[in-house]
């Protein structure tokens, strides 16, 4: 409108007299015209350029999708192999807009709706002081449902103990522990685990008179997890989720020697390439070798 000329004087209006007919401030009018100029062009990213274009970024991400052994990782893993693991400097949330555009993303999400949240922490700053244990029922073509058991140690959610059964009773339940005192002290003998505390759910295998006189004779201390609270039991139950993510949910198995087969598979691969978040994107196994090496006492 300004450039515009006006029929009887042969001059143009000029922004000053269009900005007081149309009661416009002039200043407004030159930021708007800054801003139109400073626009980022349609399709160009913002700020420098980076090191690495998106295309060789989103070849890293496919080629460990592919080569993962896990199904359903999310852009956190993602980000933390190509990271820690490859030593590539790339932002997660650039990771997390690859992945997105290309339908990447882990479909695996959290249920809608408000949990009761649990105030306090079941992680702990040393190995060997909680232990959690669950159970889980898997359905077999041949012998019909069966059961895991599994221990899991707090501190780096590693799978210390686990067990596949036809009969989830009150003696089975103590198999992973069993498996994880072998393991962890070498032997499971009285008083071996003197000072370690076992967290598990009200089932009617931990509340049985058998199973606690048991934790007592190895000196395990019984930690109930809070009613209608999981999450009191979070790291066992998370280490069941990712087990039936991996090995169960869509796939079907023959009998119970099948099934036990594959969760000692998943368990040998879980500790040592599950890289989890709280390790700092560490697997179970790399922690415990550094708190080994480290010389400090349990």
């Amino acid at each position: 409108m300004s450039q515009m000329v006006s029929e009887e004087t042969g001059r143009r209006y000029g922004i000053e007299r269009v900005c007081r007919v149309w009661e416009k401030a002039r200043s407004t009018f030159y930021n708007r015209c800054n801003s139109e100029k400073s626009e980022t062009p349609s399709g160009m990213r913002r700020g420098p350029k980076p090191l690495i274009c998106d295309e060789i970024v989103f070849a890293m991400v496919q080629a460990y999708l592919e080569a993962t052994p896990f199904a359903g990782e999310g852009h956190r893993k993602v980000w933390a192999y190509l990271k820690f693991v490859e030593g590539i400097k790339v932002g997660r949330g650039r990771v997390l807009r690859l992945m997105r555009e290309n339908n990447l993303l882990s479909p695996h999400r959290s249920r809608a709706g408000q949990p009761k949240q649990h105030d306090g922490k079941i992680v702990t700053m040393a190995p060997n002081l909680l232990w959690g244990t669950d159970g889980a029922r898997v359905f077999t073509v041949d012998q019909g449902w069966c059961w895991i058991f599994s221990a899991v140690e707090h501190w780096n959610a590693e799978c210390v103990g686990w067990h596949v059964c036809k009969y989830g009773t009150r003696f089975q339940a103590l198999e992973p522990i069993t498996m994880a005192l072998n393991y962890i002290y070498g032997s499971s003998k009285s008083d071996i685990a003197r000072g370690l505390s076992l967290r598990m759910d009200h089932g009617s295998q931990y509340r049985s008179e058998h199973f606690l006189k048991q934790l007592k004779f190895w000196g395990i201390k019984p930690s109930f997890a809070f009613v209608s609270e999981p999450q009191t039991n979070g790291v066992a139950e998370r280490f069941n989720r990712t087990l039936k993510e991996q090995i169960i949910y869509g796939r079907v198995y023959r009998n119970i020697d099948d099934l036990r087969d594959a969760v000692r598979t998943f368990v040998a691969t879980y500790n040592s390439r599950w890289r989890v978040a709280k390790n700092r994107f560490r697997t179970p196994e790399e922690l415990r070798k550094e708190w080994d090496g480290s010389g400090i006492a349990a």
